[in-house]
């Protein structure tokens, strides 16, 4: 007997706004300053939720988001904004450790 597989996608488990807000505060910390990886972290997020909704609630092209949350560039501060705001996600800083300054 064969055993097909095929790519995992983490969209697919992406249930519920906790899940996904875990999700991209764990791909945010393992980043280590790399926005194309955020973005597709966000992506990621978009699919789980329908890019076409998304697309909707911020106004862009599900072909632009698609473009903007590939993870092969860094879509402009604006764009991850509205898509945060349409994941239902926010964005909020702290105060890092001394450990993580150094």
């Amino acid at each position: 007997m064969e055993i097909k597989t095929r790519p995992y996608d983490v969209a697919e488990t992406l249930r519920t706004p906790d899940e996904m807000a875990a999700y991209l505060e764990a791909c945010i910390e393992e980043a280590n300053g790399d926005a194309a990886f955020i973005a597709k972290a966000l992506g990621d997020i978009a699919r789980a939720q329908g890019m076409t909704e998304i697309a909707r609630q911020t106004g862009l092209s599900r072909e632009s988001l698609y473009k903007a949350l590939s993870g092969e560039r860094s879509p402009s501060f604006d764009t991850v904004l509205k898509v945060i705001s349409a994941l239902g996600l926010k964005l909020s800083a702290g105060v890092r450790d001394e450990a993580e300054v150094a």
